[in-house]
């Protein structure tokens, strides 16, 4: 499924923290704060199909040859694992303790 492009601010469902759309060209799928997504993608990114719904929480990071810093995310509702790439303002620090 192709990559679906979404610049959409939101409201932080785990710390209420207002979340804007990034400006560098990439795009924002989690809180820069405490790093908390939303599982509403099914097949593809951006494609908000999911029916799941159910909060997912940084679990781990890894680093990619060509994609860099991953957050690695669980959801809490299904056991989905997705990684999702980081953004420039991301507080990975609280992965990395």
């Amino acid at each position: 499924m192709p990559f679906i492009a979404r610049q959409e601010p939101f409201t932080c469902e785990h710390c209420d923290a207002d979340v804007e759309p990034l400006e560098t060209g990439s795009y924002r799928n989690h809180c820069p704060k405490c790093l908390w997504s939303r599982h509403v993608d099914d097949a593809g990114p951006g494609d908000r199909a999911s029916t799941c719904k159910s909060m997912m929480k940084p679990v781990g990071i890894d680093h990619r040859k060509k994609k860099g810093w991953m957050i690695v995310h669980l959801c809490e509702g299904c056991g989905k694992e997705i990684p999702n790439k980081a953004a420039c303002d991301d507080d990975l620090s609280i992965l990395k303790s």
